[in-house]
Formats: structure tokens, C-alpha cells, sequence
């Protein structure tokens, strides 16, 4: 039985709302820092290192990057936090995968359109030409993802009728 393991990273666009939120709470806090010692309210430094904490905690998140693995007809999809939190995100077994093509591709005709919402960890913006593609799951999810050609390339091997390049 032969074993296969490749392994993807790729960084997706920064969360816009999260590093918004993380500046407005550097503003406030350093505002209410300021206020505390020009005005004597002491009690402002309280609110300054609540702002602070909240964002510490919001950078956390602004930098995302998908880690796609492919182990014996399985695909694992990582979602990893600003290079230190790692959480697992779904596992795709290819025996209830339908298909996985290009977005773009026709072969995903007969799969519905991509207008369902689907579950986004891409790059998440279009390239040219985009690289991005789609997985359907056992009927119900649909999955963009961003593989390189190393993986496609292992998944085709594996699933000569359900991966298709174009």
C-alpha cells in the first residue's frame, strides 16, 4: 500500500475589520493614557490597558494562512493565526468528495453555482489566471481552497475522476 503526504501553505488577504479594530484600540488607548495623566483621572489607566489587551488580541488574528495536507486519500485544511495558533479546520475524505476543479472550470456545471456561500480558504481574492478551486463534499459543502501543483497534481494521482487542472 503505497503512502502519500504533500503538504501546502498559503497566506490569505489580511482581515480588514481586525486590524481596523486593533488600530482604533491603540488610538483609545493611548487617547485615555493621555487623558489620565494630563487630567489626574487615574481610573483612564484601567480603560488604557483594557484597550491595550484588546489589541494584543485582535492582532492575533490579522494574518491567516491555510495549511493543506494531503495524507493517504485524505485533505486536511488547517487554518493557522498569525504564525503561532494552529487550529484544524475540516478533513476531506476522497471517497465522499464529488469533484475538485478550477473555479472557472465546466466541469463544475453540473455541481450548482459557487453562489451558495461557500466555505472560503483560498487566498481569498482572484488571481490572474485564478488558482483558486473548488471541492464539493458528500452533496451538501462546497470548499474553495488554494492548492499548488505539487498537490493537484498528488490528488489527481489518487482521484483520477474526481480532480480535474483544465
Amino acid at each position: 500500500m503505497s503512502e502519500s503526504y504533500v503538504e501546502c501553505l498559503v497566506k490569505a488577504r489580511q482581515n480588514v475589520m481586525a486590524k481596523a479594530l486593533m488600530i482604533l484600540l491603540i488610538v483609545l488607548g493611548v487617547a485615555a493614557l493621555i487623558a489620565a495623566f494630563l487630567f489626574g483621572l487615574f481610573w483612564l489607566i484601567i480603560f488604557a490597558i483594557g484597550f491595550g489587551i484588546g489589541a494584543y488580541f485582535a492582532a492575533r488574528y490579522i494574518n491567516v494562512e491555510y495549511e493543506y495536507l494531503y495524507i493517504d486519500k485524505e485533505l486536511v485544511i488547517d487554518k493557522i493565526y498569525n504564525q503561532e495558533k494552529r487550529k484544524r479546520i475540516a478533513t476531506y475524505s476522497f471517497d465522499k468528495i464529488q469533484v475538485i476543479a478550477p473555479v472557472k472550470s465546466y466541469h463544475l456545471a453540473n455541481f450548482g453555482k459557487l453562489s451558495d456561500k461557500p466555505k472560503d480558504y483560498s487566498i481569498g481574492y482572484e488571481e490572474q489566471p485564478d488558482l483558486r478551486y473548488v471541492l464539493f463534499y458528500e452533496g451538501q459543502e462546497q470548499v474553495l481552497f488554494s492548492p499548488n501543483e505539487e498537490l493537484v497534481k498528488i490528488m489527481k494521482n489518487a482521484a483520477p475522476r474526481k480532480v480535474f487542472s483544465d
